[in-house]
């Protein structure tokens, strides 16, 4: 990414809206700006093989559950440029291999900061732990709440979304199903 594009970008944007780009407190505005969003948006340069590599084990854990709760999830919503932030769950059962559990969080940012749908997001977790790890099965949770509803628009602070995406014996075994979700909300 270009930052001085980015940092003329937002000069613009401020005369635009009326303000000062060259007063005390908007000085260094367009360079944090450009900043953040080289930060928020690194999901696009990421490479999740690079991510996963060297933290996918060999393991005898087959057919039990492995449950990952309450990983922070920070994104921007496609529609608004607006964060959307929560928590997510991801479960699995794996066929002989089991991921890093760090990586998990990993896989969610990777995921998380580019411009996103809250659905695409869950969906795409799912299938990037399904590919690593060649699971029987994988589930994902998460709950978040919108910035685009919550300051703006119908400005619903209390309000929250929540998705899921299940796959493999997630998707086709409701009682594996089952046994995911009652372990979620525990």
């Amino acid at each position: 990414m270009d930052r001085q594009k980015i940092e003329d970008i937002v000069r613009k944007l401020l005369i635009e809206i009326g303000e000062n780009p060259d007063r005390e407190g908007l000085r260094n505005t367009p360079k944090r700006v450009a900043e953040s969003w080289i930060f928020l948006s690194s999901g696009y340069q990421g490479n999740l093989d690079e991510i996963a590599s060297e933290a996918v084990f060999e393991s005898d854990s087959s057919n039990k559950m492995i449950l990952c709760k309450d990983i922070e999830v920070y994104s921007l919503c496609e529609h608004h440029i607006l964060p959307f932030f929560g928590t997510c769950i991801i479960g699995y059962i794996p066929k002989g291999k089991v991921i890093g559990i760090s990586k998990l969080a990993r896989i969610v940012n990777h995921f998380s900061r580019r411009l996103q749908m809250q659905e695409r997001l869950t969906a795409d977790i799912a299938k990037a732990v399904m590919r690593i790890v060649d699971a029987d099965g994988v589930g994902v949770i998460i709950n978040a709440k919108h910035m685009c509803m919550s300051m703006r628009g119908v400005e619903k602070q209390h309000s929250s979304i929540t998705t899921s995406s299940f796959l493999g014996s997630f998707h086709s075994n409701s009682n594996k199903r089952t046994e995911f979700m009652t372990l979620a909300k525990n």
